[in-house]
């Protein structure tokens, strides 16, 4: 029916719902699914250059935010691969990015049968840009989408 069901999944409460909806869906059209986290690669351009009041606060707050994304990043895997469990095609990417670009080009691939996503996925970083994602998402998806709150 779908062929392959794409899930954003970022390790938090945000993403249960829609990566629980996506697990049954795969489980019921025997679909292959797909889990993706994206590391967003944006916030040096974000928090810009004026961390001048001490050397190294900038690359350390980055360093910190690299991290801290690692950890999401680990977490969404773990998150994934628990509910996914006993599927019989499964795969989880990490991807570098802008979180809303990258899963607007994955949903227009003609390899996505269904994305899935909460409106809320990505933001446990805390980037304000994302708050527009399912927005964006669902002006720009060419493919079918599903977005949870």
């Amino acid at each position: 029916m779908f062929g392959r069901i794409l899930v954003a999944v970022d390790g938090s409460e945000a993403s249960t719902e829609a990566l629980n909806y996506a697990v049954n869906l795969a489980r019921q059209s025997s679909a292959a699914l797909t889990g993706v986290f994206v590391v967003d690669g944006g916030w040096p351009d974000f928090i810009g250059n004026d961390w001048q009041s001490a050397k190294g606060a900038r690359q350390g707050f980055l360093d910190y935010i690299h991290r801290e994304q690692e950890e999401q990043a680990q977490a969404a895997q773990r998150q994934f691969e628990e509910a996914a469990s006993g599927l019989a095609e499964v795969n989880f990417s990490v991807l570098g990015g802008d979180p809303t670009e990258i899963l607007v080009k994955l949903s227009n691939d003609d390899d996505t049968g269904l994305l899935v996503s909460s409106r809320r996925v990505f933001q446990v970083s805390g980037r304000p840009s994302l708050k527009a994602l399912a927005k964006t998402l669902a002006q720009k998806a060419t493919r079918p989408l599903l977005l949870l709150s």
